[in-house]
């Protein structure tokens, strides 16, 4: 099969389509024929270890000390079952369906193992391969940290980054939660991130959000420029830091904030989980969560595509086709689904 590789750390030069083994399967486990898939932000991090401060040495640990560990990168993507394990029950030769493999990587190939019980799940029948692909990366993040700050009915949101995979997650998961939400976000987005749900959109090139004197329940930090020393005041009692990108060192103050307010501070990684998959897919097929796009580009072009999400200007998720996809709308951008509720 092809696959992407990075065979070292560096720019997206580095990155080489290779003829590699088809994976084989367990007992508990599928391969799936990939149709399509994402690059994100964090498999740039990966490739180019350009990291917040405090994980570079952490990430060679994890990732590998000279060269990645794993050479093909990629985390969601969306395909059909080839071949399933004796011993698979939940799906069958021929569904489709959306992966998220996680720290094991390997996406940006034309085959991936999965086991039955990991981050998989049916494919929503009224979403593309395209779309189904960008559902996991920006969608569990999002939902996991939401999750964890304990988000209520009537809370208010800021979601810092609101353009991004995440930030676009983010800011549609919390509306769908019953939050009033506010994104930031940069002039040219500020109408797109209205479509997807925000009651308020700051244009951080205009306004400073810190001074403009509103307080938050929730603070979604996409972007990590809004630690807990710059965003405080913008927390009301009981208010919760959700740092999904942040240094280190803030990380780490997260228990002191905790012992010494009413606030907190909440970082971590956000492992995929199978019931995490099907809230997601439940959400999408109703209307309620749409994966944004704002390009698409062949496998052979994925370098292109790195370099595209490195300018940091990217809305939501940049998606890679690895096999034709019927329906697929490459190249553009789509909004919002028409049966969601508008900004009241």
């Amino acid at each position: 099969m092809k696959a992407v590789l990075a065979p070292e750390y560096g720019s997206p030069d580095v990155l080489q389509i290779a003829d590699v083994p088809k994976p084989s399967i367990r007992k508990n486990e599928v391969l799936i024929r990939v149709r399509a898939a994402t690059v994100s932000s964090g498999d740039s991090r990966v490739r180019s270890l350009t990291v917040p401060t405090g994980f570079k040495l952490l990430s060679r640990l994890l990732f590998g000390i000279m060269r990645p560990r794993q050479p093909i990168l990629g985390t969601e993507f969306s395909g059909e079952i080839e071949a399933v394990g004796e011993d698979v029950k939940r799906f069958g030769v021929g569904d489709s369906v959306f992966a998220y493999s996680d720290g094991k990587m390997g996406a940006h190939a034309e085959y991936v193992a999965m086991p039955e019980e990991g981050p998989l799940a049916h494919k929503p029948p009224n979403l593309t391969y395209e779309e189904a692909a960008a559902l996991s990366f920006g969608g569990v993040t999002a939902l996991r940290f939401l999750q964890w700050g304990g988000l209520q009915e009537g809370e208010t949101v800021l979601v810092n980054g609101a353009s991004g995979s995440v930030g676009t997650a983010a800011v549609q998961l919390a509306r769908h939660f019953g939050a009033s939400v506010t994104g930031v976000c940069s002039t040219g987005n500020v109408e797109w991130v209205q479509s997807l749900g925000a009651h308020r959109v700051i244009d951080y090139t205009k306004e400073d959000v810190r001074e403009i004197g509103d307080v938050y329940d929730v603070i979604v930090d996409t972007a990590g420029t809004l630690p807990y020393s710059r965003s405080k005041h913008l927390l009301r009692d009981g208010g919760r830091l959700l740092l999904v990108l942040g240094s280190l060192p803030d990380m780490l103050r997260a228990p002191w904030v905790a012992l010494t307010s009413t606030k907190r501070v909440v970082a971590g990684a956000a492992s995929g989980r199978r019931e995490d998959m099907e809230f997601l897919a439940s959400l999408a097929e109703s209307g309620a969560f749409t994966p944004v796009i704002d390009r698409s580009y062949p496998l052979e072009h994925i370098a292109d595509a790195y370099r595209y999400v490195e300018q940091g200007h990217k809305k939501g998720n940049v998606v890679l086709t690895v096999a034709s996809t019927n329906g697929s709308r490459p190249h553009t951008a789509r909004r919002r689904n028409k049966n969601h509720a508008q900004p009241s």
